[in-house]
């Protein structure tokens, strides 16, 4: 079973400090185009010939020019409050946050793969299945990496098991311990999804079941499908008469359909990508949890491709398990950086990716 089933319900979000000085500011100048308004309606000169009242043409050019500007005032969206930091070299980390299409939390990280000092890692296999579940967080300090992200989908789940088969391609240390597969959720992941692979001189880039043979493999992780390609969205369609060639099977827990799309329901998303060169690697994640209502696949992609430049991606597990971990680079402190819609610590979860930074 899929672990990133929406959880509907739940009280309403409350506003944001930031989106409630938005507002303020907007009210404040709102205010100020309707006393300009009313000053040009009220300024109208009239000129009189034989008892007749021309308007000025110039005020009344001003009052619908106001007019437009009220207008366009209320179709702008509010813009997302954006915080961007650099806590190492090569790494740069924004926060989001979005009041559209809905109130959203996202972090981004990106990652220069052409400065030197970084290396990754995957959950390594262990147990009698293929990897034995841990949080994102706890494999960040097993670790002692500084950046850690959620990975694949896994079964069995629900389950109180801890040890967990993958679904999808995996590496780690250079050794492949999951093979491309046929998943039995086919409404959600596709057959032999691609994978994300960084070999041991960070050279990044996506492998399918046919350029597998051909590539040095380092560290390979791999989710539901390929969302983003050659810089356009690429979310997949369920097989039917009008998608002969879709990639999904129709049905599921939901019935999920190219009308009901298992992708087009708002979620916490954690995504990986690269950029047109390879050489910058990025970490998404968005939440669904306390005032962030998730996110649609179509919508990360179209975001991802239009804002940030990202070429190819791909969707990992999300829901519950969506979990991005970080170090602190002062106090050397690890937390995780969303609200994880799991628990607070996060759910354990079958795998992980690490980034070091030297």
């Amino acid at each position: 079973m899929l672990t990133d089933e929406p959880k509907e319900g739940g009280a309403a979000p409350s506003k944001s400090r930031f989106c409630e000085g938005l507002e303020y500011e907007k009210a404040h100048l709102l205010k100020d185009i309707l006393i300009l308004h009313h000053f040009c309606e009220n300024k109208m000169t009239n000129f009189c010939f034989t008892n007749v009242c021309v308007e000025s043409k110039e005020m009344r050019f001003r009052s619908l020019l106001l007019r437009c500007l009220l207008f366009v005032y209320w179709l702008a969206p509010v813009q997302a409050e954006t915080v961007t930091t650099t806590p190492w070299p090569g790494v740069t980390h924004i926060i989001r946050t979005d009041e559209q299409p809905r109130k959203v939390s996202i972090h981004i990280v990106k990652i220069d793969l052409t400065t030197s000092g970084f290396s990754f890692k995957m959950t390594a296999p262990s147990g009698s299945r293929e990897t034995v579940r841990q949080t994102t967080l706890d494999f960040l300090n097993q670790e002692k990496a500084q950046i850690a992200l959620n990975g694949h989908f896994f079964t069995p789940y629900p389950s109180q098991e801890m040890e967990s088969f993958l679904v999808g391609f995996a590496a780690s240390g250079g050794k492949v311990f999951s093979d491309f597969e046929q998943p039995v959720q086919s409404y959600a992941i596709v057959a032999n999804a691609p994978a994300l692979n960084i070999d041991d001189e960070n050279n990044a880039t996506i492998v399918t079941l046919d350029s597998v043979a051909g590539t040095k493999i380092g560290t390979a992780i791999s989710g539901s499908a390929q969302i983003i390609t050659n810089g356009l969205a690429a979310v997949p369609f369920y097989k039917d008469g009008h998608h002969p060639d879709g990639l999904l099977t129709p049905g599921g827990p939901a019935g999920y359909s190219n009308a009901k799309s298992w992708y087009d329901v708002p979620n916490a998303r954690t995504v990986i990508g690269l950029s047109e060169d390879n050489r910058t690697l990025f970490l998404f994640t968005v939440d669904r949890a306390g005032a962030s209502q998730g996110m649609k696949l179509s919508e990360v992609a179209e975001l991802l491709v239009k804002e940030y430049g990202v070429n190819n991606a791909l969707n990992l597990d999300g829901g519950g398990s969506t979990t991005l971990a970080m170090e602190d680079p002062k106090s050397h402190e690890a937390r995780i950086v969303n609200v994880s819609s799991d628990n607070p610590n996060g759910r354990a979860v079958a795998s992980s990716l690490a980034v070091f930074v030297k």
